[in-house]
Order: C-alpha cells, then structure tokens, then sequence
C-alpha cells in the first residue's frame, strides 16, 4: 500500500478555540522507500498565532499573510493523501485540525479521504511503555539524525518521521536472536537447549548451499559472512 507521512504546524494547541492550521508537509513512502513525491503548504490561517506556537515554529502573521487559505490547498492536500495509508505522529492532534478545516468547507472528515491513519506515537507506546515517545526521543532512540532541527517544520517533521517510522517497522534485522540467560518466553519458561530437535542437512542441500555460497563468493569477490562465521 501506498503511504504518505503527514504534519502540520497550527497556530495554537486547540482547534475547538479556533486555531487553525498553518502549514502542511507530506513526503511519500512506496515499497517501504521513501520517494521524491512531497507535498508542502504554508497557509494563510486567517488569525494570529499565539506567541507559544510562533516560539516552536517560527511561522510568523507577517510571513503567512501573503500565503494560500486552506480552502486554496485542500483539493491538492486530499488528492496527494487519496487511497494512502497516512501516517501521522500524535494523530489525534493532527486530525482534529485537519476535521475542523474541512468541515468549515463542508467536506467529510480526514479519514475518509485515505485508507487508512496510522498514529506512530500510539505504535510507540506500545514498544517502549513507559519510555519518552516524542519524536526527538524516537530520533535519538533508531539513530535518525535530527541535528538540523532547530525549530518545528511540518516537511522537516514528516521527513524525520518516515525514517523512524521505518526504522521501528523494520522487523528483526539480525540472523540470530538473542536471549538471556534464564530468560522466561511466556508461560513456555525459559528455553532449555537440550530439548531442541535438531535436523542435520541432508547431502544434498549441504551441496546446494555450498554452490550457492561459491556464487556469492565469485560474484563479491571475497569470502561469504556465513563461511566467515561458521563454526565446526
């Protein structure tokens, strides 16, 4: 499925008191790679900022008075997010002002328009309970640069969240897996390495293998990991 990494940057922390949003960045993510295709906005939101939110992005009344209404951008928005799987860090925040704008233009709510909304906050709670889940702790914990970050941008943001958002869907990246000592999987108790059945390879894939491993070598040119690690 198609996705599309999606922040915005709003004029207060309440849409119900009528802030409204003033920046939209989207990037796309195919094939679990993400694409040159970006979507990026900034909109005139028709009121002044409140001093805290122009302190976290910087967007200023001056610098947005000359910019697109919402009303202007929002067939662009809804066509780039279309049949997408959005992804969104602290959705809950992001779709109530997305909502609050469209329904001021008497279109459906976010959700409809898309496949899907996927909160990666609520994703990262549920990896690391009890641990900071901002998306500067996520940057630090999966090793994505965030050094250039000094304030808040909606398409700075998005970009910073596809790579962790890949990074903490990424599955197992290691040919082994690790495990304490005496450390208990469930109810089953700790692992006893005696009780594993062992099934030796038979002659004739350990031939197979063996010609795999002699393709690799000829093509890279040097010797195989699996030849280099293994043990008698």
């Amino acid at each position: 499925m198609r996705q599309v990494v999606l922040d915005t940057e709003t004029t207060g922390l309440e849409a119900k008191d009528g802030h409204r949003i003033i920046e939209v960045g989207c990037i796309e993510i195919v094939g679990r790679r993400i694409t040159e295709r970006r979507l990026h906005h900034y909109v005139n939101p028709e009121r002044a900022s409140d001093d805290g939110a122009v302190a976290v992005h910087g967007l200023t009344d001056e610098f947005l008075a000359d910019k697109p209404k919402f009303a202007d951008i929002a067939d662009d928005l809804l066509a780039f997010v279309r049949d997408a799987e959005v992804i969104i860090h602290n959705a809950p925040f992001d779709l109530e002002f997305l909502d609050a704008e469209l329904a001021r233009l008497g279109r459906p709510p976010f959700r409809e328009h898309c496949a899907a909304v996927t909160d990666t906050l609520k994703l990262a709670r549920e990896l690391h309970p009890g641990k900071r889940n901002s998306l500067d702790a996520l940057c630090e914990r999966y090793g994505v640069s965030n050094s250039h970050r000094t304030l808040h941008g909606a398409l700075l943001d998005a970009g910073l969240l596809a790579d962790v958002y890949l990074a903490m869907t990424r599955g197992q990246d290691s040919l082994t897996i690790d495990i304490a000592p005496g450390a208990a999987l469930g109810e089953f108790g700790p692992i006893d390495a005696s009780q594993l059945i062992v099934l030796p390879a038979s002659g004739e894939e350990v031939a197979a293998h063996e010609a795999l491993l002699d393709a690799i070598e000829m093509e890279a040119k040097g010797t195989s990991i699996w030849r280099g690690a293994a043990v008698s």
